[in-house]
């Protein structure tokens, strides 16, 4: 039987500095992306953001807009990694400099698409950038992800 592995990412976004809140992760892998994890057992998806944004950024957030799943299927195994992905402009609290996930920064829209990146996060985008997708579905072979369908 296939396994499902359950995560969110979160975009906190401060609209009097037009900035979205990312960190360089540097643990289970490296690059930058939007904080986020793994949904724990008896957990909602809503409350395992709220939990994981407070763990790495020192944040409190309230009124999460869900903006879209991304869902990837490993193509031999047929194991399945799927993220949901919010946004809120509602958070208040002390942000950290950095955890031991990474170095915790604020860039604008037009920072965060201009990078080069090491990982897919650029492969989330259209779901947190544009309001005409909601889903996302790609594969990966162990070579690693593929292109992703956008829906």
């Amino acid at each position: 039987m296939p396994n499902i592995e359950l995560t969110n990412m979160v975009m906190v976004y401060d609209t009097a500095a037009n900035k979205a809140l990312v960190i360089d992760r540097v643990k289970s892998w490296a690059g930058l992306s939007f904080p986020g994890g793994h949904v724990e057992e008896g957990e909602s998806f809503t409350a395992s953001a709220v939990r994981e944004i407070k763990e790495e950024t020192g944040l409190d957030i309230r009124n999460l807009k869900l903006c879209g799943i991304l869902h990837w299927v490993n193509a031999k195994t047929l194991d399945r990694y799927i993220e949901f992905l919010y946004k809120t402009t509602d958070f208040s609290g002390n942000l950290l400099d950095k955890t031991e996930e990474g170095r915790i920064f604020w860039l604008s829209p037009d920072e965060i698409i201009g990078k080069a990146y090491t990982n897919n996060f650029h492969k989330y985008f259209p779901l947190f950038f544009e309001d005409r997708y909601s889903e996302g579905f790609g594969e990966w072979d162990g070579d690693g992800p593929g292109r992703v369908i956008y829906q």
